[in-house]
């Protein structure tokens, strides 16, 4: 059993930067692939990155690849999303989620998921 906790969403402008976190409890967060979903008011549940358990391959969504960075510090137990150079149309409930296999770009492959951290960009 996992369990996930998102935080750093926040309003910010556009062109700005935000860092999300997910922390993650258990001693075994090191077999899971992460991710991270987004999903705005009316629109269905999207990816947006995803990592491999030892961090050693990343992956994106073309909206944002070049401008977001997903990491993960296995050590910690934390997995990151950096996001620079944001846009309105950024603006979303970023979820967390992991999955004990590799990586999948389809949300209904992930086991376990956070609360969500709302991140809202304005123009």
């Amino acid at each position: 059993q996992v369990q996930l906790v998102e935080s750093g969403g926040e309003l910010v402008q556009a062109g700005g930067s935000l860092r999300l976190s997910c922390a993650a409890s258990g001693r075994t967060f090191s077999i899971y692939a992460m991710g991270w979903f987004r999903q705005a008011p009316g629109k269905e549940r999207e990816f947006v990155a995803a990592i491999s358990s030892g961090g050693g391959s990343t992956y994106y969504a073309d909206s944002v690849k070049g401008r977001f960075t997903i990491s993960r510090d296995n050590t910690k137990n934390t997995m990151y999303l950096i996001m620079n150079s944001l846009k309105p149309e950024d603006t979303a409930v970023y979820y967390c989620t992991a999955r004990r296999a590799v990586v999948s770009y389809e949300y209904t492959r992930y086991d376990y998921w956070g609360q969500g951290t709302q991140v809202t960009v304005s123009s």
